[in-house]
């Protein structure tokens, strides 16, 4: 769990020190005073970067020079203390890890593992592929060593081939060759990890959706450019995906992009026998948003053995009362850890989660 949180000059919070109950914090307040940069503080201490995606620089206080978050992580015996520290002139991230100051961002990752919820989760659905493959890297990569190291290198060999590519009629083959081995091996361990991943989870994902109140059957795959994936190893993904990458190398030659691989696959959700993406209604893409999130929550779980941190960004905005009070129920069956949950108004608190302490925000300020 998250004992205190120290924050300064971070967005527009005010100098902060907060520590938390282990049932965690309501935090009321009206939108723009600061509630959802009071979660993205927090979760900054488990992505190490923005929960919306802007550069590390950007969050720090307009006008300051630098921005500095401290993290401690409670538990008998798991206690941690992160600090962050970033720099606006140099542009620089410094992570210390209790006192120690980490040589890989990597090996800090995870420090204080969260889970977010919010209305803005439905671009996880309603969004392009790309979305869909940054939740399961996210996921993996927080959750799994060896898949943050896969896809560190996949990316690094993916870069360079398809610099090779951009020469156009002037690239060399034997270059954009030379590239395709690290791109199997490491693609092959992504691609086997992704379908592992999906073959675990989807039948459950398909049952929070049934039991969050979606009456039409919620199909959960995932679609490669090297074909079937079921009980796929990382060796036949790495042989499929060396032969793939040869037989369309003129191909993308032509193009000047790599056309195969995981950074083209996708996580496809189905509604009946169309995509929700496309053919979902704005209340069945929160559905499945949340469902994925509870997927991810009990990942997070497994690899604890404990539930994660919840960060419930005002979770329940915009959905009818009946949906509201299924993800209720569904989040309570789930068995929530501690939470930490921002609102605009005191009777947008649900009576579960009335027994946390409260607090304010206005202006920046928590009191």
């Amino acid at each position: 769990m998250l004992a205190t949180l120290v924050a300064r000059d971070f967005r527009n919070l005010a100098p902060l020190e907060l520590r938390l109950a282990p049932q965690g914090l309501a935090v009321v307040g009206d939108n723009g005073h600061g509630k959802t940069n009071l979660l993205e503080a927090i979760a900054y201490a488990n992505l190490l970067r923005s929960i919306r995606g802007t550069r590390d620089v950007d969050v720090i206080r307009f006008g300051a020079p630098s921005c500095d978050l401290r993290a401690e992580r409670g538990g008998d015996d798991a206690r941690a203390t992160i600090t962050i520290g970033i720099d606006r002139a140099t542009r620089t991230k410094r992570v210390r890890v209790d006192g120690v100051e980490t040589r890989r961002l990597a090996s800090a990752l995870g420090t204080i593992p969260s889970v977010l919820v919010s209305p803005s989760d439905v671009a996880l659905i309603a969004g392009g592929p790309a979305e869909r493959r940054r939740y399961l890297d996210v996921l993996l990569a927080l959750t799994d060593a060896t898949y943050l190291h896969a896809l560190t290198r996949y990316r690094a060999a993916l870069e360079r081939r398809n610099g090779a590519l951009r020469r156009g009629a002037h690239a060399d083959l034997d270059e954009v060759a030379s590239w395709e081995p690290a791109l199997a091996h490491h693609g092959g361990q992504l691609v086997a990890a992704r379908a592992r991943w999906v073959a675990t989870w989807a039948s459950r994902f398909a049952e929070r959706c049934e039991a969050l109140g979606e009456e039409t059957p919620v199909a959960l795959s995932y679609r490669t450019s090297i074909g079937e994936t079921a009980d796929i190893t990382a060796t036949h993904a790495r042989e499929a995906l060396a032969a793939a990458l040869a037989a369309r190398r003129a191909h993308d030659v032509r193009r000047a992009l790599t056309h195969d691989g995981p950074h083209r696959d996708e996580l496809v959700i189905v509604l009946g026998e169309r995509e929700l993406r496309a053919f979902g209604s704005s209340g069945q893409q929160r559905t499945a948003a949340i469902a994925l999130r509870m997927c991810e929550a009990a990942t997070w779980r497994g690899h604890l053995g404990h539930p994660p941190l919840f960060l419930l960004d005002d979770p329940f905005a915009e959905l009818d009362a009946g949906r509201a009070r299924r993800i209720l129920e569904s989040f309570e069956a789930a068995g929530l850890g501690q939470v930490v949950l921002v609102v605009p108004r005191e009777v947008d608190i649900p009576e579960a989660f009335t027994r946390l302490d409260r607090a304010r925000m206005q202006h920046g300020v928590l009191s």
